[in-house]
């Protein structure tokens, strides 16, 4: 099979694990039955909550949260490939991994990614964010194999940083993912232009997952679940903040066609950078 069903599940995650592992295993579920054979969810799928101490109080390490489990065996049961967005995943040093797990159809973890740049900002709305306070950045980008494409990893605000990107796209990822918990605010701004920018610059596929709506600790989150393909075309979307989840059919191909027809990976060159000095008059 040279082409396979991708699917975006779109979440409203709140408090309880619980709750939040029901929801995404429905939609899951439904995706898959719908023909998916990749299923992404959101970032923050096990618990969406801004107070670090009640996360704390819900969190656990990788091999003893419930939603890495219960995924297993999900995927293993229904034979496809589930991409936890992220998860939060506490560390042995008291932090926390903001991680992205794609796990096979036998169930196994093939790949793990941790959120690289935190998200530490103050919006014109008031909001304020400050993820390094808990999160522990990781510091390496990857590649994982599906049988179709080369998958390259990331989560949420990395979006904003294109040098990850052109660097999995030089790598020979064709398939690019940016699963999020935007905040409303930012996502009317920019969500739609920078997934369409990724996946232009890069001859790619995007599919970015997404949170949505108004949630249990009041943040407001765009959703939008979005996938896009090499020359910037939106194939599926969810058109709104609700859950629910959206299917499109991803063909390798296209990615080398795009990449022929502007090969912009090929034509990149090394530069040099520098301030522009003064022009001195030379005496005669």
């Amino acid at each position: 099979m040279s082409e396979f069903t991708a699917a975006c599940v779109q979440l409203r995650c709140g408090k309880s694990v619980v709750a939040n592992l029901e929801q995404s295993e429905g939609l899951i579920r439904e995706a898959a039955g719908a023909g998916a054979h990749y299923i992404q969810t959101p970032e923050m799928t096990n618990v969406l909550v801004r107070s670090r101490d009640e996360l704390f109080e819900r969190i656990g390490s990788e091999d003893a949260d419930l939603t890495v489990a219960r995924f297993k065996a999900i995927a293993d049961e229904l034979k496809v490939w589930i991409h936890a967005g992220s998860l939060a995943i506490l560390l042995p040093d008291g932090k926390v991994a903001n991680r992205g797990l794609l796990i096979s159809p036998e169930g196994r973890i093939a790949a793990r990614y941790d959120k690289i740049h935190m998200f530490d900002v103050d919006l014109p709305n008031g909001e304020s964010w400050r993820e390094s306070a808990t999160y522990e950045p990781g510091s390496k980008t990857l590649l994982a194999d599906l049988p179709w494409i080369k998958m390259g990893m990331a989560v949420c605000y990395d979006v904003r940083f294109p040098a990850i990107f052109r660097t999995q796209a030089r790598m020979g990822a064709g398939l690019l993912t940016m699963p999020a918990a935007f905040t409303r605010q930012t996502g009317e701004a920019h969500w739609h232009v920078l997934q369409r920018a990724r996946a232009i610059e890069n001859g790619a596929y995007v599919v970015s997952a997404a949170q949505g709506g108004l949630h249990e600790d009041g943040r407001e989150t765009y959703g939008h679940s979005l996938m896009v393909d090499p020359w910037g075309r939106v194939i599926g979307e969810i058109d709104g903040d609700q859950p629910g989840f959206v299917t499109a059919v991803i063909r390798p191909e296209e990615v080398a066609k795009a990449r022929q027809r502007i090969p912009a990976i090929a034509n990149e060159r090394d530069f040099a950078a520098s301030h522009a000095q003064e022009e001195r008059e030379i005496p005669a």
